[in-house]
Order: structure tokens, then sequence, then C-alpha cells
């Protein structure tokens, strides 16, 4: 089975974390700060904080933007529930915008469209490593008085009229989860220019305590205060040791992910049943998914294949392939707390009938890339033909 998503660990990454272990400082150490720095300096931010998984960097984002019971955060529906589950922590809401068909990315005319007077922020979500429409969604929230953040959660090393991901939005988070572009093992990061929400992300991430232990322990001192009510959402020296030594190779994993995605695109572009998603013109795509269309029109002699058969004859054929994702606003939980469900996010639910993801990460060998378009070849001339 070819997975849709694997890391890729090598030996100058087990050195890095076996060199930590060794050291004095297992967590609230000298790497945590060198990790937060690189990824900073990387994206081209002043600001980096680690923290303990991607939900959690989104969780304190809300913190530091002080939502809380009545206000409302506009969210796309086609994302991981994280995304939406992040302002319900904080007691406010999320108002579900729709996407643009052809990219699956949050609908600028649907978000504006969604304001009130309640709205304190905008989530934007770089669906499958594609950037938003930042120039009108920067518009919208200056106009409106509202704070952009970015879920670049698959997006890491993605750009948008020749900027960075990471820069576009007052905070942006990411995720370094295994099958993301760079890996901790679990970890996300928060990074921003904005001094302030940099002090309260750290103090969020660290129950709401003014100082960590290291900074306690430069200035000699044992005190410490607890200013807010935060959460232990610390990432640890180890798990940043894997991430310096990671980003290190991000220009090779992205590298290699356009590449296969390329390939993607150059062997389904006579399929009339299989459309890759939109790219637009102005970004970089950092492809931490491929994602496609099925789209079965019924012309063969047998009946029209649905998406889950397909998914089922591709797994079948040994790709592990998977479905990004649920529409949120369609999950029991939200259906039930607020009286969502079909029909208020059409173009997000109407994908979710369409779509597959392929395998797609940088440790992909050639012959693995060739047997994914093999396999996905076969079974979609045959889906077709019946």
């Amino acid at each position: 089975m070819i997975p849709y998503g694997r890391q890729y660990i090598d030996g100058l990454d087990i050195q890095a974390v076996v060199e930590v272990l060794q050291s004095d400082w297992l967590t609230t150490g000298p790497k945590v700060t060198e990790f937060e720095q690189a990824v900073a300096d990387y994206v081209g931010v002043h600001y980096g904080v680690a923290v303990s998984s991607g939900t959690a960097a989104l969780h304190c984002a809300m913190f530091a933007l002080a939502i809380g019971p009545g206000d409302e955060v506009i969210v796309p529906p086609m994302t991981f529930a994280a995304t939406a589950n992040c302002v319900l922590f904080q007691g406010g809401k999320p108002v579900f915008a729709d996407v643009e068909p052809e990219t699956l990315l949050i609908d600028p005319d649907q978000v504006e469209a969604k304001i009130s007077d309640r709205t304190k922020a905008i989530m934007a979500v770089d669906y499958t490593g594609q950037p938003c429409d930042y120039g009108r969604l920067r518009e919208i929230a200056d106009r409106h008085g509202l704070a952009l953040v970015a879920d670049g959660c698959h997006a890491l090393g993605a750009e948008y009229q020749g900027r960075r991901v990471g820069s576009l939005a007052d905070m942006t988070v990411f995720s370094f989860h295994p099958v993301k572009h760079i890996a901790t093992g679990e970890g996300g990061m928060i990074v921003t220019d904005n001094p302030e929400f940099s002090r309260r992300l750290k103090l969020f991430r660290n129950h709401g305590i003014s100082t960590d232990f290291r900074q306690r322990e430069e200035q000699g001192s044992w005190f410490y205060e607890m200013t807010d009510l935060g959460y232990n959402y610390r990432l640890s020296d180890i798990q940043c040791a894997l991430g310096v030594s990671q980003l290190k190779k991000l220009p090779g994993f992205l590298e290699r992910r356009r590449e296969i995605a390329r390939r993607y695109d150059e062997a389904f572009g006579e399929l009339e049943s299989v459309s890759p998603l939109k790219v637009n013109p102005e970004v970089r795509h950092a492809y931490h998914l491929y994602v496609i269309k099925w789209q079965e029109k019924g012309k063969g002699k047998g009946k029209p294949r649905s998406r889950t058969e397909v998914f089922q004859a591709l797994r079948q054929g040994g790709l592990g392939v998977n479905v990004h994702y649920i529409p949120v606003h369609l999950h029991p939980f939200y259906r039930q707390r607020f009286g969502t469900g079909p029909g208020l996010c059409p173009a997000a639910e109407g994908a979710y009938e369409q779509i597959l993801s392929l395998p797609l990460f940088p440790g992909m060998t050639d012959q693995e890339v060739r047997e994914a378009l093999e396999i996905c070849t076969r079974i979609f001339q045959s889906q077709t033909s019946g």
C-alpha cells in the first residue's frame, strides 16, 4: 500500500534528536527558541511560537485575539474540524462561508456576505497547500476592522504574489504532523509580526504563567505568576531539534512534491472523468495534498461509478487514497449544536461527493510514482468504460 502521505526521516534528523537527549534541556530549552526563529526567518516575520500541535496553535491564535462568547469568526467548511473547533474552545461561534468550486479555497464574496456586527476575525485555510486570495481577504478584513488569521497547516513554503505563507495574515498557523511538510512527531507554530500577539501566545501555551523554567533559571529566580488561564501547549526541545533539522530539507521536499504533482497533472490531462483542482496563477503551490474531483459522466456500457466505488477500487489496487474533508458543518456535532446541514455551503458539499486525495510525499520513489499513475489510469479508465 502506497500511503497518501508519510514523513521522511534520515540520519541527520536522528542525530539531532540524540544530541538533545544527551543535553541538559529536554523541554523549554534553547532548541525551542532556535526552531521558532528559524521558521519565523523562513517565512519572513519577526516572531514564532512553537506549540504541541496545529490544533493547539489554532486555539492559541483565538486566545491572542481575545475571542470570547458572542464573537464570530468566519471559517470555510472544507477543512479539518480543528479550524472551526478552536473558535468554540474560546466560547465564540464559527460562521461558515462557502468555498470557490474550482479551488475549494474560501470564497471572498461569501466571506463578505457573512460579516455581521459580531464578526471579529476571518480564518483563511490554504487547502491542499494553495494560498487563498489574500489580496481580497486583506482588503475585506481591513475595511471591516477584522483580524485575518491563516490556517497554513497545508502550506509551509507556499507563496502568494511572491510572499511566503506566514507573512500574509496577522497570524499564521502551521502544523508539523508527520504527513505535513516538515515533521516533529506532533507539533505546531504560530508566526506573526505582532509583538503583543507573540506575548499572549507564549503566555497561553504555558498555563498563563508569566515566565517559563528556563527564563527563571537565567534570571536566578524562583518567582512566577499566573496572570491568565492557559494550557500546557509547550513543544519539547526533542521535537524542536527534529524540526530544525527537517526545516533544512524543506526546499528539497517542496521541489519533490511539485514534481510529483506535475506528473499527475500530465497523466490526468486527457481523462474526462478526472479533474485536478485549479491552481491560481499568482501562487506557488506547496502540495501538501494532491486532490482530484471524480466526475463520472456515465458514458460507458456500465452505470456511472460513484466516488465511493472509485475510492474502494484504488484502495484495493494498492493506493492509500483518502478524502479531505467531510465539510465541517455536516459533522453531527455542528448539525446538532448549530442546526447546520446540507444547503448551507453548496460548493463544498458538492465537492465532497467528488474529491479524492492521491499519494504524494517527498519520500515517494519514482517507482512508486509510476505505480500510482498506472493504478490510477487503469482504474479511472475502467470505471469510466463500465
